[in-house]
């Protein structure tokens, strides 16, 4: 009697941001030392409100990318720290203004900045932030690297501004979506990445490369965060759901959804767009309705080919720790659960 071996069936690699963290925590520690000695002011109302969002248990992915596109070019000096740190500022200024804008009660699970300090302050202390930032860029010296982070930061206001003109409005196209989402997240993730080939002194061809792994690492990561508001398994993950609901967002999931729905489908979403159908019951129904027509599982499917996108890009690099240390973060990217 003989036995037949069937085998596994081979599980994709879904990645881990381990290497990455590994690869740049010699780094961080000096990043995170310049954004706490830059985070200080006389006003303790500043040190105070800026410390509440940047000690609340962010990745801190974009700072990361500096320094993992650093490593992955072979640089050896220092001015990546202070650079890192400014992306850092230009992100938690951003979240601390949106979070005023969209008027959110919770920010990585704690109380959100403007709801225990208020909106002025709130404001205030993100525009003290990304003053912060530009002092940082310009004590770096580089034209180059402050024209790259100028740009993205302007970028990213006007992502968000046309974020704001298309909330609640059901006939919001992919396309639009795609484009607001290049701006108002992966623009920071490309730049944060190309700022080590700058200040490595790279060629043309890796500065392209390290802007075309961060741009499309960061269109799959806000894929990503779009999904896990509709994710029917993400409150077992932590993730609060619901936001984008409420907000009236026209994102990839409720686009799919409502293309694919039949009339009555449609109307529901006309309704719970357009701000009428909020409830919690209203939210669970939107999820049973994005779970028919598996609209998460495409949007994620839609990362997945953006996160390969990026990996493709460090292709142009030789293979050692810091190369599969970014692509595991972009695998980790699509496969992560908050």
């Amino acid at each position: 009697m003989t036995a037949t071996v069937v085998p596994l069936p081979r599980k994709e690699p879904e990645g881990s941001i381990e290497p990455m963290l590994a690869l740049t925590a010699p780094g961080m520690n000096q990043v995170n030392q310049v954004i706490l000695d830059r985070m200080q002011s006389e006003v303790p109302l500043i040190p105070a409100l800026a410390g509440h969002l940047i000690s609340g248990g962010g990745k801190r992915l974009r700072p990361m990318l500096t320094l993992a596109g650093a490593e992955v070019v072979g640089y050896n000096g220092a001015r990546h720290h202070k650079l890192a740190a400014a992306v850092e500022f230009i992100h938690t200024a951003t979240l601390l203004h949106d979070d005023v804008v969209d008027g959110s009660d919770l920010r990585r699970g704690k109380a959100a900045a403007n709801i225990i300090f208020g909106n002025p302050a709130t404001v205030l202390v993100g525009d003290f932030l990304f003053s912060r930032a530009f002092e940082l860029m310009v004590e770096d010296g580089s034209l180059k690297v402050l024209k790259i982070l100028s740009g993205a930061s302007a970028i990213i206001a006007e992502g968000e501004v046309d974020q704001l003109t298309a909330q609640r409005k059901i006939d919001t196209s992919e396309e639009r979506y795609l484009h607001i989402i290049r701006a108002k997240t992966a623009a920071l993730f490309a730049a944060a990445s190309r700022i080590a080939a700058v200040v490595a002194e790279c060629d043309d061809a890796q500065e392209r490369a390290l802007d075309e792994y961060g741009r499309n690492l960061g269109v799959a990561f806000q894929l990503v965060d779009d999904a896990l508001d509709y994710d029917s398994n993400a409150a077992a993950m932590g993730k609060d759901r619901g936001d984008d609901f409420r907000e009236g967002k026209m994102t990839l999931p409720v686009i799919l959804a409502y293309a694919r729905g039949n009339e009555e489908e449609r109307e529901f979403w006309k309704s719970a767009i357009g701000g009428y159908r909020t409830s919690d019951d209203d939210l669970e129904h939107a999820i049973m309705l994005i779970d028919r027509h598996n609209a998460v599982d495409d949007t994620r499917a839609r990362a997945r080919h953006f996160a390969q996108r990026a990996i493709d890009a460090l292709s142009i690099f030789p293979d050692g720790k810091a190369r599969q240390a970014m692509t595991q973060a972009a695998l980790f990217a699509v496969a992560r659960g908050y």
